[in-house]
């Protein structure tokens, strides 16, 4: 008998890729389940089968920095329940991260996607369901976007829950009208801008190095640290919650088009965003 349960929840973090860098993402995971009927004449009870994989993915994947420890380029260290890494960019660039362990998935794979990451989850919910489950499959997909959107990472200190992780991102849609008139170019423009980026608070830039901005915070989890190069980067002189990336993309694009009102809708990841307006 085959169970399946689509769209069962989904997961915004950030991954390490040696070509994009540090990358946001969001995926919608679906599950399926092979096996036998019980007593009941079920294959597992479905709230058992949403229970425990929207609890793991939540712990395990959600608001996460994924790093795929087979691959090459890759110098981890554990010290005092703290994780510190250094990765190398194909440009010859390098990404520093450390901070709580809770705050990285090490994934068993030389990189990071959504096959990998399924096979990897599958093996660590080994033992979870019942005798009568035979085999569990997940799957991860990209939500279905016809317009713009963006790929960020980035990191709330003042967040009382898992935002606070000083690398975790979207991917999120864009939607610009000016003067109430949507317009799809300017979407295109802050989708570039922001394609691949790290949006980093000024008050936790701490040192600019060479071509490299260091970030650096203590928040209630522990103390986070991020370096990375200048390039995939853009300081903002505000937290970056949702509803400010909104507020400082409207602002900017008032200033360029002085008299005409802006309103943004930003989006954070699938089905949730803020919407900011601006006139100048």
């Amino acid at each position: 008998m085959h169970l399946f349960v689509d769209n069962l929840t989904n997961v915004d973090f950030s991954y390490l890729d040696h070509q994009r860098g540090l990358v946001g993402e969001t995926w919608l995971a679906n599950a399926a389940l092979d096996g036998a009927l019980d007593h009941q004449g079920m294959v597992c009870d479905f709230g058992i089968v949403k229970k425990t994989l929207r609890h793991w993915l939540d712990d395990q994947l959600d608001h996460r920095l994924l790093v795929p420890i087979l691959a090459p380029g890759l110098a981890l260290a554990h010290q005092d329940g703290n994780i510190s890494l250094k990765w190398q960019l194909a440009s010859g660039e390098q990404i520093s991260v450390s901070g709580p362990e809770q705050a990285f998935a090490l994934v068993e794979s030389g990189s990071i996607n959504a096959e990998s990451v399924a096979r990897w989850s599958v093996q660590q919910l080994a033992n979870s369901f019942p005798a009568s489950v035979e085999q569990l499959k997940l799957s991860f997909e990209d939500e279905q976007i016809q317009d713009a959107f963006y790929h960020y990472s980035h990191g709330l200190k003042k967040h009382q829950g898992n935002c606070q992780r000083i690398a975790h991102g979207h991917r999120s849609r864009i939607q610009i009208f000016v003067n109430e008139k949507r317009d799809k170019s300017l979407e295109q423009k802050w989708s570039q801008r922001w394609k691949d980026i790290y949006l980093g608070t000024r008050e936790d830039l701490r040192e600019e190095s060479g071509h490299s901005l260091i970030f650096a915070y203590r928040a209630q989890q522990g103390d986070f640290t991020l370096e990375l190069p200048a390039s995939a980067c853009e300081i903002l002189d505000c937290d970056t919650t949702v509803e400010q990336l909104a507020q400082y993309i409207a602002t900017t694009l008032a200033e360029q088009y002085p008299g005409s009102e802006v309103r943004v809708r930003a989006y954070e990841g699938l089905g949730k965003g803020a919407i900011a307006s601006a006139k100048l």
